[in-house]
């Protein structure tokens, strides 16, 4: 198929009706992990340590090589994934806290998030474990004003920094833990012991929030298991701080060459953070595989689509004391969290359906985070329910193994990191860093810019219109690593795929970026 093929807008429409399935629609669980790169699952490569109920999901379904993450960092990417619009069309468009708020992050609107609210016209319980990120308990991003029937867990992002933290969230009702009052971002005490266990005894509690949060999960699937749910399962796991129970921790203590980390870049100190990031997905693992249990156990297995992926890509190496270069954690692509190379955004992507899907299966379909609503509604036998106001494109078809178009492109942006804009049409990929530069205009890829406000739109001399020299260019078929930048022997490929980017881009005055929406420099 020719590039130009690839290359039309999708046109908002009005939303289509809701009607009534004919069969039963299936229950959904939908797992997201955070932070977890493309490497770390075994079935997409991991070999130092092994996720074996995360492969059962992609052993009975598909698992997709060419799937991406909603954007490159959380609270967005999961916007993306909720309201099924691209980063250029979506609300929220970068991490930040809600002013005015005891904790939590910008609210998305009233009526905002198309997948709850839709499953929930269509007589599905909604349920909300985990890490949350849109919007502050009774701001209109409050999940119980978003379609969710029952939420428990983190509120807000920065709390769940901390893994024994000193409350959660069951709805709007605060609930206090048996958790000392710790920091997450502190690092050792001047002259500590950091070869010395007792050194790190301060950085830990008694209960630990991943556990709390999967036991309100199994309770949830079980109190609902009578009529269709949705669960929604978005685990902080393995974002750091580096922290797990000895009981994890004690199979990794031993099996890797290990530096003890100070906890100066970033985040708590650890003994053995080798071993604590491997025994934290280890765990995660553990957690999905009880609830993949408990849907054998109550007979649910061929009545539930059960779907797993990230959020975003995994984080710079040594920060926070990962290391990801050791566990490969993005096979070798280029970039990690917060950039718009591979490794940023290319992550894991596993649906299951037994009995309605064919299992074993790989798809190297280009799948977007946008493209989960659509394809379930699909699935539930309610496609006639879908939005036409959204960017996501049901990938139904491939799964039930027939014939479908490739998918036009697949947009992305960033006011953060310095400002990106990304946009792949079939192999072909442009990426264009330094759209939010900062004061002195000498913006850099990996530097988190934040935006301001747009007050007027004055272009200066640091916030020039950017041009198709300023683009990358790569061939993923030929380079999938991004190391060739082939711009300057295609230069059609790079005006077309210019085109695209400034298309798809609409002006957020909330997330503006400098150079395209012409914001003067403060």
């Amino acid at each position: 198929m020719s590039l130009r093929h690839y290359l039309f807008l999708l046109v908002p429409l009005a939303y289509a009706p809701l009607v009534q399935a004919e069969t039963p629609r299936p229950n959904i669980v939908f797992i997201i992990a955070d932070d977890l790169g493309y490497g770390d699952l075994s079935c997409y490569g991991q070999q130092r340590f092994s996720t074996p109920n995360i492969d059962r999901i992609a052993s009975s379904g598909v698992r997709f090589t060419q799937y991406y993450s909603g954007h490159n960092v959380c609270a967005p990417s999961r916007t993306v994934l909720m309201s099924s619009l691209h980063p250029g069309h979506v609300f929220i468009r970068d991490n930040g806290n809600a002013p005015g708020y005891r904790e939590g992050q910008n609210p998305v609107p009233e009526g905002y998030l198309v997948m709850p609210l839709t499953m929930k016209k269509l007589g599905y319980t909604l349920g909300a474990f985990g890490k949350w990120g849109m919007g502050s308990m009774t701001s209109t991003g409050d999940p119980l004003k978003q379609g969710f029937d029952h939420f428990y867990g983190y509120n807000c992002q920065g709390k769940a920094h901390n893994y024994y933290p000193t409350h959660l969230w069951d709805n709007e009702k605060h609930v206090a833990l048996n958790n000392p009052d710790f920091s997450a971002h502190q690092a050792l005490p001047t002259g500590a012991d950091i070869t010395a266990a007792a050194s790190y005894a301060t950085f830990t509690g008694k209960e630990y929030a991943p556990d709390l949060i999967g036991v309100q999960a199994q309770k949830f699937l079980r109190d609902n298991r009578d009529k269709p749910f949705f669960l929604y399962y978005p685990t902080t796991v393995p974002h750091l701080a580096l922290q797990v129970p000895e009981d994890s921790l004690a199979q990794f203590v031993g099996k890797f060459p290990e530096e003890p980390y100070d906890g100066k870049r970033g985040y708590l100190p650890h003994r053995t953070p080798r071993a604590a990031y491997a025994a934290m997905i280890t765990r995660m693992d553990g957690d999905v595989g009880r609830l993949l249990d408990l849907l054998k156990e109550l007979q649910l297995e061929e009545q539930t689509i059960v779907c797993f992926t990230s959020d975003n890509g995994p984080l710079y190496d040594k920060l926070g004391g990962t290391d990801t270069d050791f566990f490969n954690s993005n096979q070798g692509m280029r970039g990690r969290k917060g950039d718009y190379y591979e490794g940023g955004f290319h992550v894991p992507g596993i649906i299951a359906w037994p009995g309605h899907i064919e299992g074993g299966q790989t798809s190297e379909r280009i799948v977007g985070a946008e493209d989960w609503f659509p394809t379930l509604l699909e699935l539930a036998g309610e496609k006639a329910s879908t939005p036409t106001t959204i960017d996501g494109i049901s990938f139904a078809p491939t799964l039930r193994g027939e014939p479908q178009p490739p998918r036009p492109f697949l947009y992305r942006e960033s006011p953060g990191y310095g400002g990106q804009q990304t946009v792949r049409v079939g192999d072909w990929k442009a990426i264009r860093h330094n759209l939010n530069p900062r004061g002195n205009g000498k913006g850099k890829a990996g530097t988190k810019a934040k935006p301001k406000a747009a007050a007027k739109a004055v272009l200066t001399s640091d916030t020039k219109p950017p041009t198709t020299d300023d683009i990358e260019l790569f061939n993923l078929a030929d380079d999938p690593h991004e190391t060739h930048d082939v711009a300057s022997q295609n230069p059609d490929v790079v005006a077309q795929l210019s085109a695209v980017m400034k298309a798809q881009h609409v002006t957020s005055e909330k997330f503006p970026i400098k150079t395209l929406d012409g914001v003067a420099t403060p």
